[in-house]
């Protein structure tokens, strides 16, 4: 037993940058929270409740670089601490602050925390994803080195899932990418393709690679390269281990743990260092060591909670008490590294428990046996399907004879006759594909034109109802003004002209008629005057309009409309395209309220701000996630309108709490 996934540990990125100064009181809290929970000769417990601290203070302060960058400081120190669930968490969060923050360079940055997360606990297709996402980013902003890290990692993913080949490719692309400068990356490249070829069983390639890793390191001296040195030294150890010249692997594992200083601060290296040389010792029938050097590295994996290393040193002290026929303690390690490896879904684990069991307890080798079977075929179903079946790989195998070369051919031109076929398919698919979305595309756009057509029918059939209304308007303000208007002030005069007659009775009445006439003289001027004027007129064909449609809705829509406007808006000074594209928007607004929302209440409101006009339709209904939600027509429709008047909108849904929607056009 051994630990190979010592060598692939050393890909996680986990930066450590400490030299931020600020006068400001809660970045120098900050900052000496962090220095606490990253020093290693701080008992765990506390340097865990420093990082708790600093990040009580950065999820308080706004989303900016420099909050995602202690952010992502936090997150180093979850990983470092063995709190790999919090670090999985931060990662999220950092995920979607650059998001919001726009902020690419921190995004890919992000992916790769999760991916290493992913990797960590050996979900190599989550991870495999996440790294393909920052390598993406990474590639857009042209930075080689980061591309290149992120092809390592996915290498280590293919690796996990034994795809050698597959892995050993992308290791060579990646140093294509690399600057020659860039020793670190080359050594995690050299390191990685030594796993390979040890997995393959090319010992003397896995010997050449971890060999130029060790000079790539030897020249320069640093804290850093020495901690390399020693992983290396533990590879070399691990694969003279797997060639059984376990006295050579010896060598390699005392030659590491002289560095007594440098593992002091590296429990996991030392306890490895410890278990691979207690395991060759073992191999050799040397046990003047032994049990310890299983047990003392068992209880430093519990401290750190590497599962997988707590399984290895369980299987190893297994063999050990077999060796030893100490049957119960034999079997009580076996039992209790399958247990571990079923309850953390550790198929691999689970596979070498039950063959130790099955050695220990020969009693049920049967049911061991067939679940052995079940978890193997299942295990290798999975791993095919994540190397894509491996059909290269059954081409280029050895194992094909010389008889079987037609068969092979054969089965290449049905394989071909079957690819061309599915993209001639494919083809013509896509083919009749863009013509249906061209002819709806078609379709939509007549259909928009018909909709400004309609509505233009609409505004000239308003505009005629008002012209007559204003003709009519203007008759009877001239027949008051020239004909009834008239008549009263002959009479008037006619009363004036009797006035003079000197009986005191008759002036007086006189004067009474006079004076009245006087006062509907007076009242029909200011009929006709308003008559001939535009006080009465209705202010907009727009609003009628609108309002019209409202009225129709408050008898279709089940919820309660609730609808204002702002009087201050001179609709006459706007373009027809502007209130075209608003009373489309909102019909599209009321049919997705009456088909989706289920909504009680709706409240539409047109304001006036300084530059634009502002429509707001807002509902309590069932709402939706903007992000994940599949654009329909009628968002696209919406957004399409929006952009056309050269506006903004803006969506704030949430599912289960209703919508919001703002649309901001520039006014003339």
């Amino acid at each position: 037993m051994f630990l190979p996934i010592l060598g692939i540990l050393i890909f996680f990125s986990c930066e450590k940058k400490n030299q931020i100064k600020s006068t400001n009181q809660k970045l120098d809290s900050i900052n000496f929270y962090l220095k606490i929970a990253d020093d290693v000769k701080k008992p765990l417990e506390i340097r865990k409740i420093n990082n708790k601290k600093a990040v009580n203070i950065v999820s308080k302060q706004p989303n900016d670089s420099l909050n995602r960058f202690y952010y992502f400081e936090i997150a180093n120190r979850f990983f470092n601490n063995g709190e790999v669930e919090k670090f999985k968490n931060i990662s999220l969060v950092l995920i979607n602050n650059s998001i919001s923050g726009n902020d690419s360079t921190h995004l890919a940055k992000s992916y790769t925390f999760l991916a290493d997360y992913y990797s960590y606990k050996f979900i190599s297709d989550s991870a495999y994803l996440y790294y393909f996402k920052a390598g993406k980013i990474y590639t857009s902003l042209k930075a080689n080195v980061k591309t290149a890290q992120t092809i390592i990692n996915k290498a280590v993913c293919q690796l996990n899932e034994k795809d050698y080949v597959g892995s050993e490719k992308s290791i060579f692309k990646a140093l294509k990418l690399l600057n020659i400068k860039n020793k670190k990356l080359k050594y995690q490249s050299y390191n990685l393709l030594g796993i390979v070829y040890n997995e393959l069983s090319e010992f003397d390639k896995s010997l050449e690679y971890h060999n130029k890793a060790l000079t790539l390191l030897a020249s320069e001296n640093s804290e850093e390269n020495m901690r390399l040195s020693l992983i290396s030294l533990n590879n070399l150890g691990l694969i003279y281990q797997n060639k059984k010249d376990y006295k050579q692997s010896i060598l390699y594992f005392q030659r590491a743990l002289q560095e007594k200083k440098q593992l002091k601060e590296d429990l996991f290296l030392n306890a490895a260092l410890n278990i691979n040389l207690g395991y060759s010792q073992f191999k050799l029938n040397n046990l003047s060591e032994l049990p310890s050097l299983f047990y003392e590295p068992l209880k430093s994996f519990e401290e750190l909670n590497s599962i997988s290393s707590i399984i290895n040193c369980k299987l190893n002290l297994t063999e050990y008490y077999t060796f030893k026929k100490d049957t119960a303690k034999a079997f009580s390690f076996a039992n209790s590294s399958y247990q571990l490896a079923k309850s953390n879904n550790l198929p691999k684990d689970i596979l070498l428990s039950l063959k130790q069991l099955s050695i220990v307890n020969p009693k049920k080798i049967a049911a061991y046996s067939e679940e052995y079977i079940k978890i193997s075929d299942s295990l290798q179903l999975a791993e095919r399907k994540m190397r894509n079946k491996l059909a290269r790989i059954e081409f280029e195998t050895e194992e094909l004879t010389v008889e079987k070369k037609d068969l092979l051919v054969q089965q290449r031109n049905t394989i071909f006759i079957a690819l061309s076929v599915l993209f001639l398919l494919s083809v013509g698919f896509l083919i009749r594909f863009q013509l249906l979305k061209n002819k709806a595309l078609l379709h939509k756009q007549e259909q928009q034109k018909a909709n400004e057509e309609v509505y233009q029918l609409l505004l000239n059939q308003q505009n005629k109802i008002e012209s007559v209304r204003q003709v009519e308007k203007k008759r009877i303000a001239k027949e008051l003004h020239d004909g009834i208007l008239g008549k009263l002030f002959g009479t008037r005069m006619n009363l004036g002209i009797l006035n003079n007659e000197k009986e005191d009775n008759q002036v007086k009445k006189r004067m009474f008629f006079i004076e009245e006439l006087k006062g509907i003289e007076q009242e029909i001027r200011e009929i006709s005057h308003d008559l001939s004027s535009e006080k009465t007129a209705v202010f907009n064909n727009f609003v009628a309009m609108v309002t019209q449609f409202i009225e129709n809705q408050k008898s279709v829509c089940k919820a309660e409309i609730e609808f204002f406007l702002d009087d201050n808006i001179n609709w006459n000074e706007q373009e027809n395209m502007l209130k075209i594209n608003l009373y489309r928007i909102l019909q599209e607004c009321f049919q997705n309220i009456n088909k989706h929302a289920n909504a009680s209440q709706v409240f539409i409101k047109f304001e006036k701000s300084e530059t634009t006009i502002i429509l707001n339709v807002q509902d309590n209904g069932v709402g939706f996630d903007f992000i994940k939600k599949k654009k329909g027509i009628g968002l696209s429709n919406m957004i399409e309108r929006t952009k056309d008047s050269k506006g903004i909108m803006n969506v704030d849904s949430n599912v289960g709490k209703g919508t919001n929607l703002i649309f901001e056009m520039p006014q003339l």
